[in-house]
């Protein structure tokens, strides 16, 4: 491994001063340098070669670590496991480009009534359109926050609907669930589920759920656990993606979110919780064994 340091870093760093730093003479670096590859080792050179193609050709990718990268290399056709990857990253300095921020508020201080907690931290469903999740998060542009109400069906954590404004208002949270009963035309029955929020509790909403023939559930006061898996997409979304763009414009969010949610996380990201599928994917092959 110390040869292969030295060998990395030979073009940044005098190999006199790793080799001094390392415990390891020239003379034997120079050897180990000589001697032709095994055929482990080229196979390993290959994979390499693949991580940085599938990471320069697709920056969304950059965000893959070991699990997501082996499925996306033997989804290629490449035979290796999640140690050797994660081994042939490390060893090249390869690593899962993630920033760890996120901050969410609700406004649960009004008098509209609160709905019965129908899910109590058991984001489970046997098939699609059952559980919807739903929140608001805020984003920052140079012309100030952009409000973004997605939903996510618990079944395949698929993103059904949202939609973005400079407003924080119950509108907001009307034409997400809009796009999504429109986008997926849900049976009646569907459990709807998200914080106390004003926006989630305020009559408008109430009236369009209960209108479309489907429940409203809410989490219990001030616990963030009640609607965690849609907390998880807005701190995956923010980590992975949000927090490395420089928004001028609210109008660039939006152009943005739709690449992101629409061509990446819906249809390529990959989610260790569904079989390390995509959501689509996952969704397809219920239907194709339905």
């Amino acid at each position: 491994m110390k040869y292969h340091f030295v060998r990395q870093y030979k073009r940044k760093y005098p190999v006199s001063v790793m080799c001094r730093v390392l415990t390891i003479s020239r003379s034997s670096y120079y050897s180990w340098q000589r001697r032709p590859m095994s055929n482990h080792q080229l196979a390993n050179e290959l994979i390499l070669a693949k991580i940085k193609q599938v990471r320069q050709s697709q920056p969304k990718k950059e965000v893959y670590g070991s699990p997501r990268m082996k499925d996306e290399l033997n989804a290629d056709g490449y035979s290796c496991s999640e140690n050797r990857v994660a081994r042939i990253m490390h060893q090249a300095g390869v690593f899962s480009k993630i920033k760890r921020k996120y901050k969410a508020t609700t406004d649960s201080e009004h008098k509209y009534p609160v709905a019965k907690n129908l899910i109590n931290q058991n984001f489970t469903a046997t098939q699609p359109n059952k559980v919807w999740l739903t929140d608001i998060t805020y984003l920052w542009t140079k012309e100030g926050w952009v409000y973004l109400a997605a939903v996510l069906d618990v079944f395949s954590r698929v993103i059904v609907g949202w939609a973005v404004s400079d407003r924080l208002k119950k509108e907001l949270v009307v034409h997400s669930l809009r796009n999504a009963m429109i986008q997926r035309n849900p049976d009646q029955g569907l459990i709807i589920h998200s914080d106390r929020g004003s926006q989630y509790a305020s009559e408008k909403v109430r009236t369009m759920i209960n209108n479309a023939g489907y429940v409203q559930s809410m989490s219990g006061r001030g616990n963030c656990y009640d609607n965690a898996m849609m907390e998880s997409f807005f701190h995956s979304l923010k980590s992975e993606h949000i927090h490395f763009q420089k928004y001028k414009t609210r109008e660039e969010v939006k152009s943005d979110l739709f690449e992101h949610i629409e061509l990446f996380y819906n249809r390529e990201r990959r989610h260790s919780s569904i079989g390390n599928l995509s959501p689509f994917e996952y969704e397809k092959r219920f239907r194709s064994a339905a």
